[in-house]
């Protein structure tokens, strides 16, 4: 297997397992609550802890990210968090899971079904921004690669977690849950014997044409050679202790959270309101083979609406976070706040449908086919600006001429980043709460009812 092939595959495999597991939880979260438990309340529960991952890493912790024992002590949690909820019936030991896993706590008197709305992975955030960091330690060319394939392995857990469940579940929540937990030891699987490391690639002489078209030029900043054991990281040397302060994290947060932090999170904010807030309230009557063959081959009952939307968005989700990884080329920097734009105007009209009815309510087929069309770009706007905000704040270069120094600044950048999209959803939980009741309030005094019929 050729080096930009074991990179490739390592990224995705990152993404991919990395997210699946979130998506694998909150599936079986959802088969255990009651219908009428609005969605924003799931988007709440599953992404704080995550959120507390991303703020607290970057933010906080100083020195030398020591890669190596964070990908164990994330494999490590998953395993453990997801063993506890799988095995334990008694709410004293699904706490201690959910505090390993998720770093958040419940009240005492919740019920276990609601408890495990608390179980997303704390393992989850904080692999993502280790391994969006992971990818700033390789040469430019090779960085913003990795974040493609890291970004298209994301893109592919909702598709593949769905499926995993959908065959799982047939076991019940604790053994399919018990079976679940092998697969984050993919992960170091991957980052010890499967990824390149950043010393083992040799930079590409100038004038080199048939040199591998991801190597580094001999221009660009490639990491000393070490043998790994002072500071955790394969592939680099620390001749001192260089530690960045909080003026100087501030100083290099400040100019992104417009270009960067700003667009992605009014993506996430307006993108989970129309997921959770809008789209469980976009329902219509079960269609008729005669009159409807093509909704009614995927529509049988009303309560499948909701999951089909879901599924629209995240395989348009997928593709459009895989495109830099097949060879799109990125989107300019100026066109990043376009995504959110083309969202919100997708979220008035989605929250016009839902409330009022663009067509009326005898035309459900056109506004089946609206809704499609519109959960479509919705997925492919998100899916564009994750990986492109993270594409491009990966290529930045830092202005320190100290190696060391120049690679926390790229870490804590892109791992700073995080938190937009994580405050996002946050916001969009909580907006989507009293949305999603207030939008089915309305459509019962149209005479519409089924949202309340689920």
């Amino acid at each position: 297997m050729s080096t930009s092939l074991k990179l490739g595959v390592s990224f995705f495999l990152f993404g991919l397992i990395n997210n699946v597991l979130y998506v694998i939880i909150l599936s079986a979260a959802l088969d255990l609550v009651p219908a009428s438990t609005p969605k924003g309340l799931i988007a709440f529960c599953n992404i704080a802890p995550s959120l507390v991952a991303k703020v607290a890493w970057p933010y906080f912790l100083k020195g030398t990210i020591r890669y190596s024992r964070r990908v164990i002590g994330c494999c490590f949690m998953s395993v453990l968090g997801m063993l506890v909820v799988a095995f334990s019936g008694g709410v004293g030991m699904r706490l201690f899971g959910i505090g390993i896993a998720s770093l958040s706590s419940g009240p005492s008197d919740l019920t276990a079904s609601r408890l495990r709305l608390y179980l997303t992975l704390y393992g989850s955030g904080l692999g993502e921004l280790t391994f969006l960091q992971l990818s700033t330690t390789y040469a430019p060319a090779i960085s913003g690669r990795s974040v493609g394939y890291f970004a298209s392995g994301t893109g592919g857990a909702g598709l593949v977690g769905a499926f995993l469940w959908w065959e799982l579940r047939h076991f019940g929540v604790r053994v399919g849950v018990g079976l679940s937990s092998v697969l984050p030891f993919t992960i170091p699987l991957a980052y010890f014997f499967l990824l390149p490391q950043p010393s083992s690639i040799p930079k590409q002489d100038e004038g080199d044409d048939d040199a591998e078209p991801f190597m580094a030029s001999s221009t660009e900043y490639t990491p000393l050679p070490t043998d790994e054991g002072e500071d955790g990281t394969p592939g680099y040397h620390r001749s001192r202790i260089v530690a960045l302060s909080a003026s100087d994290k501030w100083r290099l947060v400040k100019p992104i959270i417009p270009r960067y932090m700003l667009p992605l999170f009014c993506v996430y904010l307006f993108e989970y309101t129309i997921n959770q807030g809008i789209s469980p309230t976009l329902l219509y009557p079960v269609p008729s083979p005669e009159d409807h063959p093509i909704i009614a081959f995927m529509i049988k009952s009303i309560r499948d609406y909701y999951p089909l939307w879901q599924l629209v968005y995240q395989a348009t989700v997928f593709l459009s976070r895989s495109s830099i990884s097949v060879g799109c080329p990125p989107l300019p920097e100026k066109l990043l706040p376009v995504p959110a734009v083309i969202q919100l105007v997708i979220l008035l009209t989605l929250t016009y449908e839902s409330s009022v009815g663009i067509f009326g309510d005898s035309s459900e087929g056109a506004s089946f086919f609206l809704v499609f069309l519109l959960i479509s770009i919705e997925g492919i706007c998100g899916g564009l600006a994750y990986v492109n905000v993270f594409y491009r704040i990966n290529q930045e270069e830092s202005d320190s001429s100290d190696p060391e120094t120049a690679k926390q600044e790229k870490e804590f950048k892109i791992g700073s980043v995080g938190f937009s999209d994580s405050s996002g959803i946050m916001l969009a939980a909580l907006v989507s709460m009293p949305l999603e009741l207030s939008l089915c309030a309305a459509q019962v005094k149209r005479g519409k009812g089924l949202c309340r019929s689920l």
